[in-house]
C-alpha cells in the first residue's frame, strides 16, 4: 500500500501534516522578520500564550476535565490536552521535592517533524509555542506559571522535555470601579 493511500483513509493524520507544515512556514516567517533568535523566541513564547488563553475554553467544554485540587491534578489536564490537540501522550513526571514543578515528556514532538534547524539557527526553541500555551492557560484557571524547554530532539536530544514550575495562584480580580 502506498503513502499516499494511507494517507487519504486518515484524516487526522493529514492535518497534523498540514499543522506541522503551516508551524514551520510561521517560524520561517518569524525568522524573516526578526532576524534575531532570541526575538523568535519571545514572539512564539507570546504567540503560545495567547493560543493557550482561548485553547483552554476549547478543552474544557470538549473534555469536561473536572477541577483541578492540586499542581498532579493540573500535570494531568495537561497531559490530556496534547493527546487531544498534538495526538501525543506525554508522560508527566520529575516531580520536584516540594511538589512545585513537573516536566512534561514527549518521545516524539509532532511539531518538529520534517524539521532541521539550520546552523545560524542553533539557539532557537523551535517549538517554544508549546511553553507559551501551557503558561496561557494555566493563567486562565488562575495558576501562574512558568513553562520552558529543557531538551529538545531538534538539538540532539533523545526526547523534547518541557518544565513546568508553580509560581502562584492568581486570585480574582474586580476591575476597577466595580465595587
Amino acid at each position: 500500500m502506498s503513502r499516499q493511500s494511507m494517507r487519504a483513509n486518515d484524516p487526522k493524520k493529514v492535518s497534523g501534516e498540514l499543522f506541522t507544515l503551516t508551524y514551520g512556514s510561521l517560524v520561517a516567517q518569524l525568522l524573516k522578520d526578526y532576524e534575531n533568535v532570541d526575538d523568535v523566541n519571545r514572539q512564539l513564547e507570546r504567540m503560545g500564550y495567547n493560543i493557550g488563553m482561548r485553547l483552554i475554553e476549547d478543552f474544557l467544554a470538549r473534555a469536561n476535565p473536572g477541577r483541578c485540587y492540586d499542581l498532579r491534578d493540573t500535570a494531568d489536564k495537561i497531559q490530556q490536552a496534547f493527546k487531544l490537540y498534538l495526538g501525543v501522550s506525554p508522560s508527566i513526571g520529575s516531580w520536584s521535592p516540594g511538589g512545585d514543578e513537573f516536566s512534561v515528556v514527549m518521545e516524539t514532538n509532532p511539531m518538529a517533524e520534517f524539521v532541521e534547524l539550520p546552523e545560524h539557527c542553533l539557539g532557537l526553541r523551535y517549538s517554544n509555542i508549546l511553553s507559551g500555551v501551557i503558561r496561557g492557560a494555566c493563567e486562565m484557571v488562575q495558576l501562574e506559571v512558568m513553562a520552558w524547554f529543557i531538551a529538545d530532539q531538534l538539538k540532539g536530544d533523545n526526547m523534547t522535555e518541557i518544565r513546568v514550575k508553580f509560581v502562584k495562584r492568581l486570585e480574582d480580580a474586580i476591575p476597577a470601579g466595580e465595587d
